[in-house]
């Protein structure tokens, strides 16, 4: 993974408008200028996963005190190799190299998909949690587990 820039505003803007990515973000799709606006946010850093030097995915991780979250996805062509679990892995542990006390995930219930992937970045059920003002379904808390296996 690399930091997402201004200049891959036009590229992020593009996934999003795919109903393949914007399902798992409640829908949501942002214009060109929308983007740039989110990735020159304070509280959130935001990264590309690649694959071989291409842009394949989206990570951004957010921090409120001594703990925070990740969230992302892949490309529809991209998934099922394993990247995103190698990629949150390596974030996760950079993040807590930083300083972070914690990193979570807070995939939706009736993302299996998601949920596989995070396990098996080292991510472990906590909690699970009804829809609420960040969360349009059923949705679970997952802490990274630095101590497991990749």
């Amino acid at each position: 993974f690399r930091p997402a820039t201004l200049g891959d505003a036009e590229l992020l803007a593009s996934w999003h408008a795919d109903p393949e990515v914007s399902r798992y973000w409640d829908g949501e799709t942002f214009t060109v200028e929308e983007m740039r606006e989110r990735l020159s946010r304070d509280d959130v850093e935001a990264w590309l996963v690649e694959e071989a030097g291409v842009p394949v995915g989206y990570l951004q991780s957010w921090r409120k005190g001594v703990a925070g979250g990740l969230d992302g996805f892949l490309v529809p062509e991209a998934r099922g190799r394993g990247l995103m679990p190698d990629a949150a892995r390596a974030l996760a542990l950079a993040l807590l190299a930083r300083g972070w006390d914690e990193v979570t995930v807070d995939p939706y219930t009736w993302n299996a998909a998601a949920i596989r992937a995070w396990e098996k970045a080292g991510f472990v059920e906590h909690s699970r949690h009804p829809p609420d003002v960040e969360h349009s379904a059923d949705w679970i808390l997952m802490r990274f587990d630095a101590t497991l296996s990749p």
